[in-house]
């Protein structure tokens, strides 16, 4: 089993940066991916980033050049800096992570981007 514990959620101005962690514990020996999904009221779960234990990272056109998702293997613990801030990135942040026994989610954390 794994367990995710999201932090740093918040209102933030347009433009404006967040930074939010996602600290992993249990079986994190078998991850191989982590991730941020959001979802806005009324619109579907959207993969915003993602980073494979290779080091490899994906993100969403939408956050593309704005937001970065790094991983303190250390800490255990995945990071998404996200900067200049939109109204239309306003959502839900859930973490999640892919390991041997499937997937493992968080309990999502509040992002709001007033205008």
């Amino acid at each position: 089993q794994v367990q995710l514990v999201e932090s740093g959620g918040g209102l933030v101005q347009d433009g404006g940066s967040l930074r939010l962690s996602c600290a992993a514990s249990g079986s994190i020996s078998g991850i191989n991916v982590m991730g941020w999904v959001r979802q806005a009221p009324g619109k579907q779960r959207e993969l915003v980033a993602s980073i494979y234990s290779s080091g490899d990272t994906n993100y969403a056109d939408s956050v593309k050049g704005r937001f970065t998702i790094s991983r303190d293997n250390g800490k255990n613990t995945v990071i998404l800096q996200m900067n200049s801030l939109k109204p239309e990135d306003t959502a839900v942040y859930f973490c999640n992570a892919h390991y041997l026994g499937g997937w493992a989610w968080g309990q999502g954390t509040h992002v709001t981007v007033s205008s």
